[in-house]
């Protein structure tokens, strides 16, 4: 392990993560600017993310463990949970600020197209995932679980499928 240039801790070689026999979930979110002159929509549905990331980080026992995020015409939230029903039950409490948040979307865009919102949910469990990170930061499923040293017995796709289970 390195520290380099003043970035993120590097883990040099090739590293996996390791699910937990119980699995998790992975929450792809985002939306798409389609009108791009239309800041009075879609700033405030851009603002409602890092509301919900702030509230999240305060509260672990919601289970969500991290995510990393990409921005362009079509941004991007790739959210690691400890179970889908972690992520249900967040995404409809009252007290979380993703429900009001949904409901200010529809009121204020609807079906109006001036901006797109999306996600996707992944169940993941041990044998049905494999990650292999090659220099890089703590990252992805082996950020949100654990982060492990490629080994003998973990340097093939077939082989970490295989043994991806708890150890």
């Amino acid at each position: 392990m390195k520290r380099r240039g003043g970035f993120e801790m590097v883990f040099d070689g090739r590293w996996t993560g390791r699910l937990p026999a119980e699995g998790g979930a992975v929450f792809l979110i985002g939306m798409r600017f389609n009108r791009l002159w239309r800041v009075d929509k879609w700033l405030p549905v851009a603002s409602a993310m890092p509301r919900m990331l702030a509230h999240l980080g305060k509260h672990p026992e919601l289970g969500f463990l991290g995510g990393h995020s990409w921005f362009g015409r079509t941004t991007i939230l790739m959210s690691y949970w400890r179970s889908a029903d972690d992520l249900i039950n967040f995404a409809s409490a009252k007290e979380a600020p993703h429900l009001e948040a949904w409901k200010a979307y529809n009121r204020a865009v609807g079906a109006d197209g001036t901006v797109g919102v999306w996600h996707e949910t992944y169940l993941v469990k041990p044998g049905q995932a494999e990650v292999v990170y090659a220099n890089m930061p703590s990252f992805g499923l082996g950020a949100a679980f654990t982060h492990e040293k490629i080994t003998k017995d973990s340097n093939s796709s077939r082989k970490r499928l295989v043994t991806s289970g708890p150890a």
